[in-house]
């Protein structure tokens, strides 16, 4: 499927970003397995995720790991992203 391109206004600077979506999450944005949005941090994506699909916004609060380039990020909203990163958003697993 074809990605969207959602802009947040946050500047001509800011990087697009593909943000790939796990089957979980897919059904927030209308089946769609990626999607783009420009943000430059993780926090910027989430915060435009939010903002592009209000109906994601619930699964994003319970909490998502996100993957950068094979590397699950695990505490920093402040991690610098570029359109050249890998970018997989998931749903964290939950288990007793």
């Amino acid at each position: 499927m074809a990605s969207e391109h959602i802009t947040t206004g946050q500047g001509a600077g800011t990087p697009r970003l593909t943000v790939h979506l796990w089957s979980g999450l897919r059904r927030f944005t209308e089946g769609q397995e990626a999607v783009e949005v420009d943000a430059a941090t993780i926090g910027a994506m989430i915060a435009a995720l939010k903002s592009a699909y209000p109906a994601l916004s619930p699964a994003l609060d319970a909490g998502v790991s996100v993957a950068v380039d094979g590397r699950i990020i695990t505490a920093s909203l402040d991690e610098p992203l570029a359109p050249e990163n890998e970018i997989y958003l998931m749903q964290r697993l939950r288990g007793g």
